[in-house]
């Protein structure tokens, strides 16, 4: 296909790749770049200029003065445009693509286990769902090195896409990075039922309920130490301080 133009599709599923790769480590020999190139018949280094072309309108890229490449098409900015307002859509649409180019079911393409799932709708919908949370999850650990932003740790067997505002809550930001954070399994659960939070600051304050555990040295080796710190900030998708504001105010235990 060298020499012909983009499509849509094509331009979806690189954008997907975006999401993934943290913007350091991409080069045409990731694999994974040449994985997609061959799936979307373009070569890797084509698939990696595309990925660049994105990185050109990630702000928060530019703030760290990155400013991807400057040869980007009208069609990426579309795409761009339409995406970064509507993650919920991208991350089924993009990982339906991948499938529809590989030929091959998207449970295996998107890698998700589907045992023991029951038929119909209700199998399709359990589908999409799991779909999407392995998109959100690949995007945050990405977007954060996978490294917890609390410990730094990088074991990604530990690692949880945790969302700031909960997954039931509101089902329009389910999938938007900028509604999650990389933290170990433990904090994530201290996260969830409001022991711990950020503040819009991107400080990490730890409930009084520790206060009555503040001797024992697991409680200050887990949480009392790292009260007032500075979350380890992501690479891309900041978390939204209108979110972090809802969960300090409503989730957390003060």
């Amino acid at each position: 296909m060298a020499g012909e133009n983009w499509t849509r599709e094509q331009t979806i599923v690189v954008l997907n790749l975006y999401c993934k790769i943290p913007f350091n480590k991409v080069s045409s020999n990731h694999p994974d770049i040449i994985r997609i190139s061959k799936i979307i018949g373009r070569s890797p280094n084509s698939v990696k200029m595309k990925i660049g072309n994105f990185g050109s309108f990630d702000l928060e890229l530019k703030a760290k003065g990155i400013v991807g490449l400057a040869n980007a098409s009208k069609l990426d900015k579309i795409i761009w445009n339409e995406f970064s307002n509507n993650w919920e859509n991208l991350g089924y649409e993009s990982e339906l693509l991948i499938s529809n180019f590989a030929n091959e079911p998207i449970e295996k393409t998107s890698k998700i286990n589907l045992d023991n799932l029951p038929l119909g709708k209700e199998r399709d919908a359990i589908i999409k769902a799991r779909v999407n949370q392995s998109f959100f999850r690949s995007t945050i650990l990405s977007s954060y090195n996978s490294k917890c932003c609390i410990t730094g740790l990088s074991i990604p067997d530990f690692l949880v896409a945790s969302h700031i505002i909960p997954w039931a809550k509101d089902d329009k930001i389910r999938l938007n990075p900028h509604n999650g954070v990389c933290i170990n399994s433990i904090h994530d659960k201290a996260f969830d039922r409001g022991f711990i939070t950020i503040t819009p600051e991107y400080k990490i304050k730890v409930s009084q309920y520790f206060n009555e555990y503040k001797f024992e040295d697991a409680v200050e080796d887990f949480f009392l130490k790292y009260h007032n710190k500075t979350i380890i900030l992501p690479d891309r998708f900041l978390p939204s301080k209108e979110y972090l504001d809802f969960h300090q105010t409503t989730i957390f235990r003060q």
